[in-house]
């Protein structure tokens, strides 16, 4: 880890406290899907509709036969780059931004305040106007604990309530036979169907990529108000009944509002399981009630108008160093493990952005 130049503190949380932030509610500009094969397509072929499960399914079946992605493969920022440089081709025009990114990397900033103990790192550069952000893969695969069986078959059990939650289509098109079926396919992670949305936080001017697990209808009727699409966060959690499993739980939906929150996705259905992974019951949460849950438990966990202005005040910060540097410097952005600092260094690596996106940038 290289040593911090810049230096931005976390606490104490109350220096956010009345920065009350202006939030751009996040709308997609575009998307793209892979298949189960890993390869990109400028479609929706990938989207899903959600469709409740039957109570009492086994997380864990199918779990010897699951296609698993290979994430020791770094694949930086290119499928979010490759959509933009599709979007720009067909609309003739270069997508603003201060900030291009993954969702995942806002997750960590906005899950922060409340939650200190995984360390992160994440590479930045400044180019033609837009600062880019991935994860540093490799402190992310050095940081990774040797899996143990069942935490595989935990991991496992995620992606088995997506298989059983949706099916490709309209519901309104779906078979008996297609719906009971949905048990016995293959799990594959491969596919998925990300969203590009623009948003932004205070002054700064996001373009952020995320994958979608699901919507809730995919041929809604006729809107005069063109309101974006109901977009579906899918969740499992084992079911809470002791105290401090609760709390866990409270602490969890942190993370599962600020990743549908970033992309602006409605709904997150939670499929509640025992420890078995045998789902024993789902339930439905409008994304923008789940701060108010967490307010009225009285617990104190989170906060989600903190999150928000910790956010904008990390991006502003970030902003205001990367553009103090030339064009081109390389950032490394760093968390230690139970730090309460974010540190900002320079790198003497070269670019991480794919040469098709610098092509086409460099001749538009």
């Amino acid at each position: 880890m290289s040593t911090p130049i810049h230096t931005f503190s976390i606490t104490p949380l109350a220096q956010f406290s009345n920065k009350n932030s202006q939030i751009r509610r996040p709308q997609e500009i575009t998307h793209f899907s892979y298949d189960d094969r890993r390869r990109l397509h400028h479609d929706p072929s990938s989207l899903k509709s959600y469709y409740p499960p039957p109570l009492g399914s086994d997380l864990s079946r199918g779990f010897e036969s699951f296609r698993k992605h290979d994430s020791s493969i770094d694949e930086h920022l290119d499928g979010l780059l490759e959509a933009i440089v599709e979007f720009e081709r067909r609309s003739g025009q270069k997508v603003a931004a201060d900030v291009i990114t993954w969702r995942g990397m806002m997750t960590k900033f906005m899950v922060l305040p409340f939650d200190m103990r995984d360390g992160f790192e994440m590479n930045a550069i400044k180019f033609q106007g837009s600062i880019f952000i991935e994860e540093n893969h490799s402190y992310k695969l050095n940081s990774q604990s040797v899996p143990f069986p069942r935490q595989d078959l935990m991991t496992y059990w995620g992606y088995k309530f997506e298989e059983i939650s949706t099916l490709p289509g309209n519901p309104s098109d779906f078979s008996r036979e297609a719906i009971e079926l949905r048990d016995h396919n293959i799990v594959n992670n491969e596919e998925q169907f990300c969203s590009i949305v623009k948003t932004g936080f205070g002054g700064v001017r996001l373009i952020i990529g995320g994958e979608v697990d699901a919507v809730w209808d995919q041929n809604p009727p006729p809107d005069p108000l063109n309101k974006p699409p109901v977009y579906v966060e899918l969740k499992t959690s084992k079911t809470p009944r002791r105290p401090h499993e609760h709390v866990n739980f409270e602490r969890k939906m942190l993370r599962f509002w600020a990743q549908s929150f970033l992309l602006g996705i409605a709904k997150v259905v939670v499929g509640y399981r025992d420890n078995e992974g045998i789902l024993e019951g789902l339930e439905e949460i409008e994304t923008t009630s789940i701060p108010g849950i967490a307010k009225r438990s009285g617990r104190q966990l989170w906060d989600g108008k903190v999150s928000i202005d910790f956010t904008t005040t990390i991006l502003e910060w970030i902003k205001q160093t990367i553009e103090s540097a030339p064009e081109g410097t390389l950032w490394r952005i760093t968390h230690a493990p139970g730090s309460n600092t974010v540190g900002l260094s320079i790198l003497s690596q070269s670019s991480f952005l794919s040469p098709t996106f610098l092509e086409w940038r460099n001749n538009i």
